[in-house]
């Protein structure tokens, strides 16, 4: 997990209402706690162990690093392209599938038209599989997020064109 993927994981919890969510990984433990205080935002707390050698760490956060530097030029090179687009995000964190299951064709294709309500993905999340419905009406421009691939909250999925 990088720095990125916590903060995301913050928001979502904040936003959830949930008052502790504890993740243990192979090489990483994150306790997240929310609670009332007396000033109007929640107090959030990160307890991160590491037991592994201090030397792998290093080239982990270097990693982020150097893709931070090279994603903005790529982001505004695309905005600048995608902006008449409407973005369809990911409202959960989980596990994005184009098909209800292996066997079967996906639930939309770059071209497809859609109407609000359709469904367009699936994102398991906790061994529960959740429809992931159009709030708008319009045509599939690009798909961003591979097949069986990992998403967060709020990652954009799909680019729709209104028109």
């Amino acid at each position: 997990m990088d720095i990125k993927e916590i903060q995301s994981l913050i928001k979502f919890v904040a936003k959830s209402g949930a008052s502790e969510v504890k993740l243990e990984m192979e090489d990483i433990k994150i306790t997240i706690r929310t609670g009332s205080t007396s000033s109007s935002t929640p107090e959030t707390t990160i307890v991160q162990q590491i037991p592994m050698a201090q030397a792998p760490a290093a080239p982990v956060a270097a990693a982020p690093a150097a893709q931070e530097t090279a994603a903005p030029a790529t982001e505004s090179a695309s905005k600048s392209d995608d902006s008449k687009y409407i973005t369809i995000k990911s409202p959960i964190i989980g596990t994005f599938y184009r098909k209800p299951s292996p066997d079967k064709p996906a639930f939309v294709e770059v071209g497809s038209t859609i109407n609000q309500g359709d469904v367009l993905c699936v994102i398991e999340a906790m061994k529960l599989f959740n429809d992931i419905e159009s709030e708008v009406s319009g045509k599939i421009v690009k798909v961003l997020v591979d097949d069986s691939s990992p998403v967060e909250f709020d990652q954009p999925l799909f680019l729709v064109d209104p028109s």
